[in-house]
């Protein structure tokens, strides 16, 4: 990767080490990553690694503000000047299949994180990030209940949690094929039905 360089100033180096790690999570178990793979992969030193980055958790913690910063804005861009709540939400699902295929490593590290016991920054971060996702989505859905668009006795937590879970299981899917693509071809098929179960009855 060009961007490997050995002079990078320290923003810049702490920003590629990321894209590095996202990377490598592509190819590869995200609890074998190790630091010397990481390094290994930059063209670095261990040491070199350190001087960014305290320890593996810290990457790792630095990874997921990564992730929540970039999946956020994307899904707040897919969805902005959109009228429609359920048009909206849709364009947010999309965006949403569209960086994990971009980035399959982000959802393997996602789940190896939720599925530590111990409480950790990247584990808390990713919390977070669905909290904050959950936000977005439940004031969509309020609006859409408001206009009329959505059912008025819909359960507004439980279509949070479908929506987010649909993704997830999407990402599952895709991850036990071996097939990435298989997200993109099966997400609007399947948001179709989440699309019909939330809506007004006709």
């Amino acid at each position: 990767m060009s961007l490997h360089g050995k002079h990078l100033p320290a923003d810049e180096r702490r920003a590629v080490t990321v894209e590095a790690v996202v990377e490598l999570a592509g190819s590869q178990n995200p609890s074998e990553i190790t630091t010397s793979a990481i390094a290994k992969h930059m063209n670095l030193t261990q040491g070199a690694l350190f001087r960014h980055f305290p320890t593996k958790d810290a990457i790792w913690q630095a990874v997921m503000e990564w992730v929540a910063e970039r999946l956020l804005a994307r899904i707040d861009r897919a969805a902005h000047g959109i009228e429609s709540p359920l048009a909206a939400m849709q364009a947010m699902f999309m965006s949403h299949v569209e960086f994990v295929a971009e980035h399959p490593g982000v959802p393997r590290m996602m789940f190896g994180e939720l599925q530590r016991a111990e409480s950790t920054p990247a584990k808390r971060m990713v919390q977070t990030l669905i909290q904050r996702y959950g936000e977005r989505l439940h004031r969509l859905i309020e609006n859409g209940k408001a206009c009329g668009e959505l059912s008025a006795t819909l359960d507004s937590e439980a279509a949070v949690t479908l929506f987010i879970g649909t993704i997830q299981g999407l990402v599952m899917q895709s991850l036990l094929a071996g097939d990435v693509a298989r997200i993109r071809r099966e997400a609007p098929r399947v948001f179709a039905i989440y699309r019909r179960g939330i809506g007004v009855a006709q």
